[in-house]
């Protein structure tokens, strides 16, 4: 099933669906990798962080499709903020993952209390323009902080991955991506550890009005609203109900139903500050 695209303020396609890699390891992910672009999947996030990245890598070589069908994401960690200190990060991800250029490189998360994720974007603009990262983006971005890049530097990010699932909305932040062209890209899109969304009764209820799994249903959730979503999984079988989301569609009041889930617009960990 082939699976729509939204289009970043640098003109690219960012597939609304991706396979997310935390945690697995570098064999665990080459082999979901590989399972999953047999699927039909071509968006793979990743991140420094997650210590996957050769994995990943990999698992790409392992398909046989060519680079440029992918949509390749990884993120750099605090080690990585201040001056000219992501450009030696890009440069030793790229080596792990054999590649000369990444889609998208995402700030993992602003870290304000250390006052450098403004110089770290200036680094990503120039890692932008010299075509080693196709688009630059943000992970864990509150609006304030999004308010100084756009305030303090010249290239508007392209992504802003948050913590969003229908417990934890983030309103304030998907309405200002929308107002900055800004795509909102969902980790944990299922929610987290421990609470599930997809346990939830009135997800199963909505799940069996629609003869489908409650992931479906909420990832469905996701993209309806224009979000891109990466869950993650190693299984074949995951990955293939992830994907069958976009021959159906959640009606007004299923909607409505979900919306009832929400804890709240600061509902959620601060990854601002500790970071996913």
């Amino acid at each position: 099933m082939s699976i729509p695209s939204l289009t970043l303020n640098t003109g690219a396609e960012i597939p609304q669906l991706g396979l997310g890699t935390w945690p697995l390891d570098d064999a665990q992910v080459a082999d979901a990798v590989e399972a999953a672009a047999a699927l039909g999947y071509r968006h793979i996030d990743t991140a420094t962080r997650y210590g996957n990245e050769a994995g990943v890598g990999e698992g790409i070589r392992r398909t046989g499709i060519p680079r440029e069908e992918f949509f390749v994401t990884t993120k750099l960690d605090g080690d990585f903020q201040g001056d000219d200190r992501a450009i030696g990060g890009l440069e030793a991800a790229l080596d792990r993952m054999g590649l000369d250029y990444v889609d998208l490189l995402l700030i993992h998360w602003p870290l304000p209390q250390r006052g450098e994720f403004i110089s770290t974007w200036r680094t990503y603009e120039r890692l932008h323009a010299d075509g080693r990262a196709r688009a630059i983006g943000v992970s864990n971005f509150r609006t304030e902080h999004l308010d100084t890049v756009l305030a303090e530097t010249d290239v508007v990010p392209a992504v802003n991955q948050i913590q969003l699932n229908p417990y934890i909305t983030r309103p304030a932040q998907r309405a200002y991506g929308v107002a900055h062209g800004i795509v909102t890209e969902s980790w944990s899109p299922l929610g987290g550890q421990g609470a599930r969304v997809i346990d939830e009764p009135v997800v199963v209820q909505v799940a069996t009005e629609l003869g489908r799994t409650p992931a479906q249903v909420v990832l469905r959730w996701h993209v309806q609203q224009g979000l891109v979503a990466i869950p993650k999984s190693a299984s074949p079988e995951r990955m293939r109900e992830n994907l069958a989301i976009f021959d159906f569609e959640l009606s007004d009041a299923h909607m409505a139903t979900l919306a009832t889930l929400s804890q709240g617009p600061d509902a959620g960990v601060d990854s601002a500050t500790t970071g996913h």
